[in-house]
């Protein structure tokens, strides 16, 4: 089989070039599957986790391609959502810091707003509560909590250790229990 410089191997003959597009069909198949059933549940994660549903879109869609470009590698994982998950994020990340120099050059631009649109019912104190977690704390949230990955996997995804994970998680919980539950306390206490 020949290498081609720009797209890698290349088919020798043209019964080659017909296995290799057969193969390529059964990959891109499995890859549409994942596609339909993570592309949704990783959109609503990074809306959460960065406050932009209309950037979660364009990461999960950007991730997404990058995904289906690497997918012989991508779905080996045991989690290839959350591989995805966290290029969205690596790449909103980069999105924001562009914006970010933008509005510092041009003043008065509005930060981004948390607007989750999302046919399931969202709790509005849920969703202010977790965007004032600080951003680490709310991509382990989301990995843990959300998107279901177990401490390993989340350390894996975001690239930091269990431990951190862990820590992480602890303080999240905290925070949001003082933010969601604050009358609850006061009332338990005065009984």
């Amino acid at each position: 089989m020949k290498r081609s410089r720009v797209y890698g191997p290349m088919a020798a003959t043209t019964a080659d070039a017909s296995i290799d597009l057969a193969a390529h069909s059964a990959t891109a198949l499995r890859f549409d599957d994942f596609y339909r059933s993570a592309r949704d549940d990783v959109a609503r994660a990074l809306a959460v986790t960065i406050g932009d549903a209309e950037l979660a879109a364009e990461a999960t869609d950007e991730a997404m391609a990058r995904a289906f470009t690497r997918w012989a590698v991508v779905s080996t994982y045991e989690r290839p959502a959350g591989w995805v998950y966290r290029v969205g994020l690596n790449w909103s990340r980069s999105v924001l810091v562009r914006r970010r120099r933008h509005r510092e050059i041009i003043a008065g631009q509005a930060p981004p707003r948390l607007d989750i649109s999302d046919p399931s019912p969202v709790d509005d104190e849920l969703v202010a509560a977790l965007a004032s977690l600080p951003e680490a704390q709310r991509a382990v949230v989301v990995c843990r909590l959300v998107l279901d990955m177990s401490n390993d996997e989340t350390a894996a995804a975001l690239k930091i250790k269990p431990g951190t994970v862990k820590s992480r998680l602890s303080r999240a919980i905290d925070h949001l229990r003082n933010e969601l539950s604050p009358d609850d306390r006061n009332n338990e206490a005065t009984k």
